[in-house]
């Protein structure tokens, strides 16, 4: 898989070789991310009888929705933690670590929930280690002024993601068939067990990227944030004991009252960074101000995105035929779909946007993600309306995932790109944790739209999201001009700092 030489070494594709090291890891991980994913909601769903929570539709949407937010919204800590004390490696390889043992938890073939909690709990604790401080590594491979490299090098990122994501469905869906969940969870845990494998084998190729915290806790202040983490542990805690020996607990309630907090996160954050003293130029501070933009556009974006494991998965189950070419398939295979365009459609596209440079922008891309993705759930009412009259191809759902496609890849990996690009230098690993905290926001609410079929029909539930993300296009489109400066400031003031100091 090398290409020549660079002046760091063998190459990737023409890229840094870490790239190959982060690349196989990331790929792991998200198989054992995805994996779980593609069969979550349908085993809440399903029946004790048949090995499941027996939970409902509705609520297993809201509760898979919160733990996809929480699996995001754990990525800032998780980036301060790698800038403050571990450093990015060391961050990427413990929380892989826990990745493994809480799908290990969720592999216990006992009926209780117990492990099923612990199991989640321990893969978002994981996740917030490795998902954020993975991708500054891959930023932190190339020169500031690379940015178009930098692009085309997160979108070849992207394509073991995506890889992953399509192999895991297949895999974990077929292993879970039968009411077999906990050896397709099984299946999860191998899968981010390679990944650590991968990583340990190839760090040496990274040559010292995330080796040392950016700006490393004095002692005086380590001391402070182990108090401070221990108080908060005890004291949400303490407040979960409460809340469920009161009798008045439920997971639609708490599901609601997370997505509520979630959403105050980022708000608080923003202030923080901008109002807070840390010393921003006058161009870091533009260039946060056109960020805000840009994250409430990927908020918005996510929201419809990551309803397949939940709405269209459901819709898949219940609404469609699954055959495809005459095969039958399961449920979880039809998350395979958009994975499977993604990695065909990467290396395209990753050409596309060196060649174009400059003269589409983040903001550009930005907005023609949203119109796509808008469009796709204008299918899906069309296909709603037909699915009313029985069950319809599950043809209509390969379509809806190819015109997400080219929302997907006009935003995921640009936006890490943007990111990074954009992040004060105080905040360059904690905001790649940021840009996660887009995908939370969208998640958790996501998860709470489905109580709109309660007073809509599924047509009018799938048009109402869909001319949200369309005019949230038309106005981001409308301001590309005044986005664009606003970033050029941003590079402006960066020149005139010159480089960091090491």
């Amino acid at each position: 898989m090398t290409t020549g030489t660079d002046a760091q070494g063998k190459s990737f594709f023409g890229h840094p070789r870490g790239l190959a090291t982060l690349f196989g890891t990331e790929m792991w991980e998200r198989f054992s991310w995805y994996g779980l994913r593609a069969i979550l909601a349908t085993f809440m769903a399903a029946s004790p009888a048949m090995g499941g929570l027996g939970l409902t539709q509705q609520t297993a949407t809201a509760v898979v929705g919160i733990y996809g937010a929480l699996i995001y919204l754990v990525a800032l800590p998780g980036g301060w933690i790698a800038d403050r004390v571990l450093g990015a490696r060391r961050a990427v390889l413990w929380g892989g670590f826990v990745i493994m043992c809480g799908h290990i938890s969720m592999a216990i073939p006992v009926s209780t929930g117990a492990f099923v909690a612990l199991g989640l709990l321990l893969i978002i604790t994981g996740t917030g280690l490795l998902k954020p401080n993975i991708s500054a590594m891959v930023g932190k491979l190339y020169p500031e002024d690379e940015d178009a490299r930098r692009d085309a090098g997160f979108s070849i990122f992207y394509l073991g993601i995506n890889i992953g994501a399509f192999a895991a469905p297949l895999i974990v869906g077929w292993l879970a068939t039968g009411n077999r969940w906990h050896l397709g969870f099984g299946a999860a845990a191998v899968g981010m067990a390679l990944g650590l494998t991968q990583y340990v084998l190839g760090r040496r190729h990274l040559r010292g990227v995330g080796e040392e915290p950016g700006h490393r806790l004095s002692a005086r202040e380590r001391r402070h944030f182990t108090v401070a983490l221990a108080v908060a542990v005890v004291v949400i805690g303490a407040v979960l004991a409460t809340w469920v020996a009161s009798g008045a607990f439920d997971l639609d309630t708490f599901a609601l009252a997370v997505t509520i907090v979630i959403v105050i996160v980022p708000v608080a954050y923003f202030g923080y960074i901008l109002f807070g003293s840390h010393n921003l130029t006058p161009g870091e501070r533009s260039g946060m101000k056109a960020y805000i933009w840009l994250f409430v556009a990927a908020a918005i974006f996510w929201m419809l995105y990551d309803l397949a494991p939940t709405v269209l998965l459901f819709f898949a189950q219940d609404r469609t035929d699954l055959t495809l070419f005459g095969i039958r398939i399961t449920a979880a295979t039809t998350q395979a779909f958009n994975p499977l365009f993604i990695a065909l459609l990467v290396p395209p596209f990753a050409v596309l946007w060196v060649k174009l440079g400059n003269r589409v922008t983040a903001p550009h891309k930005f907005a023609l993600a949203l119109f796509m993705n808008g469009l796709s759930f204008v299918v899906m009412a069309l296909a709603a309306q037909l699915a009313a009259h029985g069950r319809i191809s599950v043809w209509w759902l390969v379509l809806v995932y190819l015109v997400q496609v080219f929302g997907e890849l006009a935003l995921s990996p640009v936006g890490l790109s943007i990111t990074s690009k954009l992040a004060p230098q105080a905040f360059k690993g904690q905001m790649l944790g940021v840009w996660f905290i887009a995908i939370s926001v969208g998640d958790a609410v996501g998860g709470q739209t489905a109580r709109l079929k309660n007073y809509m029909s599924e047509p009018a539930y799938f048009l109402t999201l869909a001319g949200m993300a369309i005019a949230a296009s038309v106005v981001l489109f409308a301001f590309v001009g005044r986005l664009d400066a606003m970033i050029g400031e941003h590079h402006e003031g960066a020149a005139q700092a010159g480089p960091a100091p090491s």
